[in-house]
């Protein structure tokens, strides 16, 4: 069921929704969340078809937020808000509300989103595309527990990683994060299985793949080794090649679904990693809503820091410097505190604030000089 409302206000969407849960049968509400999606005219359909599919795991009310661009001046200074309300079938296991705003309400959407968000239920703000730099301090992002971004999407999704590492706040996610999960799960499993140290790793894929550099700081970071990062035609992520001393561990997909694992002394197995749709990532993410930790120390790892030294020399390196910094402004303050009780005061007298003490030389001329003038007077008298 649709219904379709131009020139409305948040008060009547509401209305339009319990209408249409009335038509339909279903008056109670049974969503677990507000999944607020945050896109433009061109990306909204796969978007919310996305969302729908993951609302038959996370029934849900979906709020897409579309700001609509005017073409005319005249038309920029009207602001105006069109609502499309979807119930039953047309909004897959939960209610979805496409909010298209004009005009000056476009800067203001947290004020049209925030009385249709579902009362004592967890919020999830999703940008498919154009993801704002600091999402926990855009408007409608503090609205929400979990903030998701996909810097793939973005035009340089390295400098967009080294951005979402200083602006990081926990709830903060990244759906190119969540395309590694079956990879780092693979990974691990393989290491569980031999009794090896690992020395060097590399790993293979796309040249503008934000998912690669993902998975390359997270060996590094975990591992403690140095990582390469080489190049492919992809697609995404081809292979990771692990050198241990027991020998290589090999992790290769080169044709996009299915990859094959080679471990020294095993025979090698066929391993299904299928490259997944959008609508199964964002139901990843909606599994959990506390902060990803893991997610958290592999973006203050850095790109900058693969095809260098371990993460542990690194950390080593600073916290030396730290410890020089520190131990000459001590020596700087010991030597302070040692000239000044070197100066000893002035007998009899204190000298003044900032002045140096006189010695008694000094003194005894300083008092001759001023009688002078009084032995010259007694004298022409």
């Amino acid at each position: 069921m649709k219904i379709d409302l131009t020139d409305t206000t948040a008060s009547k969407v509401n209305k339009a929704l319990v209408q249409g849960r009335r038509a339909i049968g279903t008056p109670a509400v049974g969503m677990v969340l507000t999944l607020v999606i945050v896109t433009d005219e061109e990306n909204a359909y796969d978007a919310l078809r996305a969302a729908n599919d993951a609302s038959h795991e996370h029934p849900s009310r979906t709020l897409v937020v579309i700001k609509r661009v005017s073409r005319s001046p005249r038309d920029r200074t009207q602001s105006r808000l069109d609502a499309e309300v979807r119930v039953g079938a047309d909004a897959g296991s939960g209610e979805t509300v496409v909010l298209r705003l004009y005009g000056e309400v476009s800067d203001h959407a947290q004020s049209v989103v925030l009385p249709l968000l579902l009362p004592d239920a967890p919020v999830v703000v999703w940008w498919p595309v154009n993801a704002p730099l600091d999402p926990a301090n855009d408007p409608l992002g503090a609205l929400a527990q979990r903030r998701v971004t996909d810097t793939y999407a973005s035009e340089q999704p390295v400098r967009e990683l080294s951005a979402r590492a200083d602006t990081y706040t926990p709830g903060d996610t990244d759906l190119s994060w969540t395309r590694i999960t079956p990879w780092r799960s693979m990974l691990a499993a393989a290491l569980d299985q031999v009794v090896c140290e690992v020395k060097a790793v590399e790993v293979e894929g796309e040249e503008f793949n934000p998912s690669c550099e993902l998975l390359a700081m997270w060996l590094a970071d975990r591992l403690d080794v140095p990582v390469k990062r080489s190049l492919s035609s992809g697609p995404g992520l081809t292979a990771v090649r692990m050198d241990t001393d027991c020998g290589p561990i090999v992790l290769d997909r080169a044709d996009g679904s299915l990859a094959t694992l080679s471990i020294q002394g095993q025979p090698d197995r066929a391993v299904a990693l299928k490259r997944r749709e959008t609508a199964e990532l964002i139901a990843e993410e909606l599994r959990r809503l506390d902060p990803d930790d893991t997610y958290a120390s592999v973006l203050r790892f850095g790109v900058e820091r693969l095809n260098s030294v371990p993460a542990s020399a690194v950390r080593g390196a600073e916290a030396a410097e730290a410890a020089v910094a520190k131990a000459v402004q001590a020596v700087a303050l010991a030597e302070a505190a040692v000239a000044k009780a070197e100066v000893p005061p002035a007998k009899g007298a204190s000298p003044a604030k900032g002045e140096a003490a006189e010695t008694p030389g000094e003194a005894d001329a300083q008092e001759a000089a001023a009688q002078e003038p009084m032995k010259k007077a007694a004298a022409n008298s």
